[in-house]
């Protein structure tokens, strides 16, 4: 015999349709559940009704004396709980997402920054937002740049400018760079190092891909550097970098922040600094345009131009 509730036709279920069920296998008893979830009597029956003439079974057997599960009700009142718990949650789920600096936060940055700005980095969101898990990715700028695109990650801490479309610059300070040299050479120590001695000094690199390296060059070249003047990469990393500067293979740039953790490991280092203006580079933040979190980007980034304001560099503002 056909079921008197029909064929099943495909309909999805309400969840008001669902509510009202789980309330009534909850109480057994119309008026009860019909209160219990705010809902007139004669509406919450016509709710169950619908829900068994969408699903094609019978849920409830109805006497005038009290209201009882039918085998498929007892089944189905537990699916429809489970439902009902998980839609809470993703609610539950979706205000915790409206809470800004909540969730993760993948940040990238590039190798030249991460030793330094880190720890700044680090204890500003420790003690502002403590309930943001920051994840932390160091990795080179074309890297960076790919994961950003991709959605790998979520920000980046790096030099600027990009230049690519579709990715926002936050900036945060200047910086200049000074000249690493090994003790005894001419222009160790001095404060007045013209850029035109870029010219002919013996100068070492990081490897291919690191901006740094092609900052230097760009330098190099504004001050007159030829093509042919002698350029040494033999190093992965500035640590290595300002040893092989120690034992006097050459010398090096360096961005201000770096000196201090790197040179204070070796008595055989020396810097100078450049007459103004001083070769430098800008760091900044950058998001992908129409970031759904754009608002909370530009927060950090304030924050983070007031903490850096200790670190020997210029801070600059977000319109500049």
């Amino acid at each position: 015999m056909a079921s008197p509730y029909g064929p099943h036709r495909g309909k999805q279920p309400s969840l008001s349709q669902l509510r009202a069920f789980a309330a009534v296998a909850e109480h057994l008893h119309f008026r009860d559940a019909a209160a219990a979830i705010g809902m007139s009597q004669p509406a919450l029956s016509g709710a169950v009704s619908a829900l068994e003439e969408a699903l094609g079974v019978q849920l409830l057997e109805r006497t005038t004396r009290k209201v009882l599960l039918s085998p498929a009700g007892e089944r189905l009142a537990v699916r429809a709980r489970a439902v009902l718990d998980a839609v809470s949650e993703l609610m539950e789920e979706a205000e915790a997402a409206q809470a800004p600096f909540t969730g993760v936060l993948r940040l990238g940055v590039i190798p030249t920054v991460a030793p330094y700005l880190l720890p700044t980095v680090l204890r500003l969101v420790h003690q502002r937002y403590p309930e943001l898990d920051l994840q932390v990715h160091e990795e080179q700028t074309s890297s960076l740049l790919e994961g950003l695109a991709a959605g790998r990650l979520d920000l980046l801490l790096l030099a600027v400018p990009l230049g690519v479309p579709g990715v926002v610059e936050l900036p945060l300070f200047d910086e200049d760079f000074v000249l690493v040299t090994p003790e005894g050479h001419p222009l160790a120590g001095r404060d007045d190092i013209p850029r035109e001695a870029l010219r002919e000094l013996k100068l070492l690199l990081l490897d291919e891909g690191h901006c740094l390296r092609d900052q230097a060059l760009d330098i190099c070249r504004e001050a007159g550097r030829t093509e042919g003047a002698p350029v040494t990469t033999t190093a992965a990393g500035l640590s290595t970098l300002v040893q092989l500067v120690a034992g006097g293979l050459g010398v090096t740039l360096l961005p201000r922040t770096a000196v201090k953790v790197e040179t204070a490991r070796n008595t055989a280092l020396f810097t100078g600094c450049f007459t103004d203006p001083a070769p430098s580079r800008r760091v900044a933040l950058a998001m992908r345009a129409g970031a759904a979190r754009q608002g909370e980007f530009e927060e950090l980034a304030g924050a983070l131009r007031g903490a850096m304001r200790r670190l020997p560099v210029r801070v600059v503002g977000a319109g500049t």
